[in-house]
């Protein structure tokens, strides 16, 4: 039966070109890599190396089993690594719900390392609407969601806050609202208003219908690209639009009763469906600390 050990020293000689490279690549010696590779051959009946010259050259089944040899020790490495998650008690699987304007590269840039830090838990990242992510974190189906924060208390999850962020009115530079020298709001009540609700009809406390005439979406950057076709105006995260407000295809309206926009806070929700694990905690140490320093919100 063929051993982990000799595989290892099968790949190393495949990779280093020589025994002599191999073996002090392994800081064993010569005869020893030579004889390990000389019992693989053995143990499964096949030649895998040619040796009719200097430099061992692989056989056409020596090519064939090297992608497996390489698989094997991959899995064997996996394993190893979940024996030593499982004794740590890190998390099988974590999965972190977003809301939708919330996503960014940035957020993504300080989740990816955790792929090395915890290489054998299982991440999923899903982005719905505040009110979505809150009903998968209360329901236990994702163990953290970031939100827009309502100020309500949360009895049934736990919740910091990570910050603040900034929403803004916005019309296309054609629209008529975009004329104004000031936006009142029975202004915005005369023209139809893009508004932003969840798939259970639920709209943000800050930026619900007010207009007679509506069309809703989803997601603001559905919203985004309504008011830039004209379709009216909405409220939607200065995040989002400061690229298109420089070039000028969306304007800020000069909204009366919020002329530099409205600040909502932004928080983490937390289930208390699931236990706290080394993962998660290292989850929430990176988002208190990027939020907090501003990183991500402003």
């Amino acid at each position: 039966m063929y051993s982990f050990e000799q595989l290892k020293i099968f790949v190393t000689v495949c990779e280093s070109g020589s025994f002599s490279a191999a073996a002090r690549k392994l800081k064993r010696a010569q005869s020893g890599v030579s004889q390990a590779v000389a019992n693989l051959e053995i143990a499964i009946n096949q030649e895998l190396f040619s040796r009719d010259k200097n430099t061992p050259v692989l056989t056409e089944n020596g090519k064939a089993l090297l992608p497996i040899a390489y698989s094997i020790l991959h899995q064997q490495q996996y394993f190893d690594q979940k024996i030593v998650a499982l004794s740590q008690e890190n998390e099988h699987e974590l999965v972190i719900a977003v809301d939708e304007s919330l996503m960014s590269d940035e957020l993504l840039a300080m989740l990816t390392p955790l792929a090395d830090k915890y290489p054998v838990t299982d991440f999923e990242i899903i982005t719905a609407s505040t009110f979505d992510v809150e009903e998968l974190v209360r329901k236990g189906k994702a163990q953290i969601g970031i939100v827009y924060a309502d100020g309500e208390l949360k009895v049934d999850m736990d919740f910091f806050t990570l910050g603040q962020a900034r929403f803004l009115t916005i019309a296309s530079p054609q629209h008529e609202l975009a004329k104004l020298p000031l936006v009142q709001d029975s202004d915005l009540k005369s023209y139809r208003q893009c508004v932003h609700r969840s798939a259970k009809q639920r709209e943000l406390w800050f930026s619900y219908a007010i207009s007679s005439r509506l069309w809703y979406a989803n997601t603001h950057q559905i919203l985004v690209a309504l008011v830039e076709q004209g379709v009216g105006w909405a409220v939607v995260p200065e995040s989002l639009i400061e690229d298109k407000i420089s070039r000028g295809d969306v304007v800020v309206l000069p909204v009366a009763h919020e002329y530099h926009g409205w600040l909502t806070a932004v928080g983490c929700i937390v289930s208390r469906s699931h236990s706290s694990g080394p993962v998660l905690d290292s989850v929430i140490e990176i988002l208190q600390g990027k939020f907090l320093n501003g990183d991500l919100v402003s």
